[in-house]
């Protein structure tokens, strides 16, 4: 692997699916309160508001078009334009591309929060394929997206919540999604390769996750070989999958922000030893 920075300061934050990279606002002003530099840049065909985005469902041609491999290289591009490598933090679907970054060692360090499994850990649990088989496109066309209704949002992301707070919620993030992104997840490009080392890596997961349950996470967490690289573990009490804005949100970002300033000054440590 690449040296690591010793103290990296960029993260770029990588968003989910079905919703707008605007979930990560609050995330990139504490980051940002704490002395990062980051960013949060939406998928291709995604950079105009969540209202604006509904209104084009379901002909999105642009959008329906895209692939998993095109996101993945989307992300991979924007972390490689930064001199040194940046820390990546993702949601869900940016979960799982933040594992993909990460084992390419491209990044200093990576967070996935409720992962989307990597290809080799199958969704078996109900709640996953309850919540999410509508966003395959099975049974529909594949040249239109997908807008998740607002009582499939209630039982894959906002469970539990008040339902005012589920409204507010759907308004502010929900958008459609490109169904052949969502069927990627099933083929090699969500792949990694568990055997090799890599950067320090945190998964974590929620207890009331159903979309992604916890479980699904704990076995994608397990498939990984120990071989000496940082790889780490964290389920949450509580949280369901719209974890980035519950209003917990913050003691999530603040074990973040312990466990990735706990490996950089390991790496402090090491380097000072050695001079």
């Amino acid at each position: 692997m690449n040296t690591n920075t010793l103290s990296p300061k960029n993260i770029v934050f990588i968003t989910g699916a079905f919703v707008s990279h605007t979930c990560w606002d609050e995330w990139k002003i504490y980051f940002e309160n704490k002395g990062y530099a980051t960013i949060a840049p939406p998928w291709p065909c995604k950079e105009a508001s969540a209202d604006v985005l509904r209104k084009r469902q379901p002909n999105d041609l642009d959008l329906a078009a895209l692939t998993l491999n095109e996101l993945i290289d989307h992300y991979i591009k924007i972390v490689k334009s930064f001199q040194e490598r940046p820390i990546v933090i993702g949601h869900s679907l940016g979960g799982l591309i933040t594992q993909i970054i990460v084992n390419r060692d491209l990044a200093a360090a990576g967070v996935a929060i409720h992962s989307v499994p990597t290809l080799g850990v199958f969704p078996y649990e109900f709640s996953f394929l309850r919540a999410g088989w509508k966003a395959l496109g099975l049974f529909s066309s594949l040249k239109k997206t997908y807008l998740m209704s607002f009582k499939d949002w209630q039982y894959a992301f906002v469970n539990g919540m008040p339902l005012e707070e589920q409204k507010a919620a759907y308004e502010a993030y929900t958008i459609p999604e490109s169904k052949s992104v969502a069927r990627g997840g099933l083929t090699s490009a969500a792949k990694v390769n568990y055997d090799k080392p890599h950067p320090p890596l945190l998964l974590t997961s929620g207890e009331k996750g159903t979309i992604i349950p916890a479980h699904l996470n704990l076995r994608n967490y397990k498939r990984y070989r120990r071989n000496g690289s940082v790889l780490d573990y964290k389920e949450f009490p509580g949280r369901n999958h719209f974890v980035l804005g519950q209003k917990t949100w913050r003691e999530d970002a603040d074990y973040i922000l312990e466990w990735l300033e706990k490996q950089f000054a390991k790496n402090a440590m090491k380097s000072s030893a050695f001079h």
